[in-house]
């Protein structure tokens, strides 16, 4: 079996850590260190990691100012509970990148938002 452990830096790993909790359904617990956290699938699977900018000399995470956030990556969920993500999505952003429809590519639903650092983030029906 092989995983990609996605990781992105952000300003505030706690608050950033929250937000994608909320946006996917998670249960709200805090990151393990201050400086980077893990998102957990239910079942212990990592779905995004949160690194912390300038921290560990990653040189692809010293500054937003030197790899800007988003720029070539698109955070993409399928969820299982697409219906329930939508309002908690619309609690969490002030406006919507993409508002709800149906990719003609895949015929599933989907939208797109940004994440608190301007990460594209969409989410789409696993089915």
């Amino acid at each position: 079996m092989k995983r990609n452990w996605t990781i992105i830096g952000v300003r505030d790993v706690p608050r950033s850590f929250r937000w994608y909790q909320a946006l996917l359904g998670l249960a709200l617990t805090a990151p393990e260190h201050e400086d980077f956290g893990q998102i957990l699938d239910t079942d212990g699977t990592v779905l995004l990691c949160l690194h912390q900018w300038g921290e560990h000399q990653h040189p692809s995470l010293t500054s937003p100012e030197r790899a800007p956030p988003g720029n070539g990556l698109l955070l993409f969920f399928r969820v299982d509970d697409f219906d329930l993500a939508l309002p908690r999505a619309r609690a969490l952003v002030a406006g919507f990148e993409e508002e709800p429809h149906v990719n003609p590519s895949t015929g599933t639903r989907e939208f797109s938002i940004r994440d608190p650092d301007g990460y594209y983030v969409s989410i789409s029906a696993l089915g």
